[in-house]
């Protein structure tokens, strides 16, 4: 009977494999010492469904099972034990029940010394951020910042070159349609460069709690330094499926 349900679960996961998984959950599973966590997208294909108890159950056990086996992909957590059988098995058996497309699409991982900072918003972003010196309240206000303000880089050390000279490449050309002399136009680009590395930057953003203070300067005040951070977002890259109800609507009236 297991193995019938098993075979059951398979075709009907199968089956559902191609249809488009863009909405879910980000789940946060940590240590008791706070120093090691993870970070793991489950996907759904509707709200709705993330918001379901047993999506909910599958997705916390998962986060659980990555922060307590370390595994080195989603393939091989997949693949590892749980509930007298696999993460998949679970999962097929889960889209059996449900009946919508689920996945485990990814997770990150964060262990550290120093402070770790971690944060989910409505289930839908998820931020792991380390920081040395501070405290708990200040790491966790930091990943508040991330979820909230979604920088790209710590500090303007870490834009990569090529990005650098892309925007500016922009600004030149956008600061020689003012016809304004050589000279001024340097100085336009660089403030400009200065501007928008601030706001692509941690440390350059304002600070989400008090919009006088930036980041930078709040981690100075705390003699603190963010060591780098991670940030997920439900979907993020997915392509999903635009509805257009009015025209499905119509369609139906059509065909009537």
């Amino acid at each position: 009977a297991v193995e019938a349900m098993r075979k059951a679960g398979l075709a009907k996961a199968d089956k559902k494999a191609s249809r488009v998984a863009a909405e879910g959950k980000i789940v946060l599973a940590t240590t008791a010492d706070g120093k090691q966590a993870v970070m793991v997208e489950v996907n759904s294909e509707t709200d709705f469904v993330a918001k379901d108890e047993n999506f909910n159950a599958f997705a916390t056990s998962v986060a659980e099972k990555t922060l307590a086996d370390s595994p080195a992909d989603v393939a091989a957590l997949m693949a590892s034990d749980m509930d007298g059988g696999t993460v998949e098995e679970a999962r097929q058996a889960l889209i059996a029940k449900i009946g919508e497309n689920i996945q485990v699409r990814r997770f990150v991982r964060a262990e550290t010394g120093n402070t770790l900072g971690a944060y989910v918003h409505g289930g839908k972003i998820g931020v792991l951020v380390e920081v040395e010196g501070g405290d708990a309240a200040l790491a966790h206000d930091i990943a508040l910042h991330i979820a909230a303000m979604n920088p790209e880089f710590v500090s303007d050390d870490d834009v990569p070159a090529d990005v650098i000279a892309r925007e500016k490449d922009i600004l030149v050309a956008q600061a020689e349609g003012s016809g304004k002399p050589a000279a001024i136009i340097e100085k336009m680009v660089s403030g400009r460069l200065r501007k928008h590395l601030a706001g692509i930057t941690l440390l350059g953003q304002p600070f989400v709690k008090d919009g006088d203070l930036t980041v930078g300067k709040l981690l100075k005040q705390k003699n603190a330094t963010v060591k780098g951070f991670q940030r997920l977002v439900v979907g993020e890259g997915i392509e999903k499926k635009q509805e257009n109800f009015a025209e499905e609507v119509m369609q139906q009236v059509s065909g009537n």
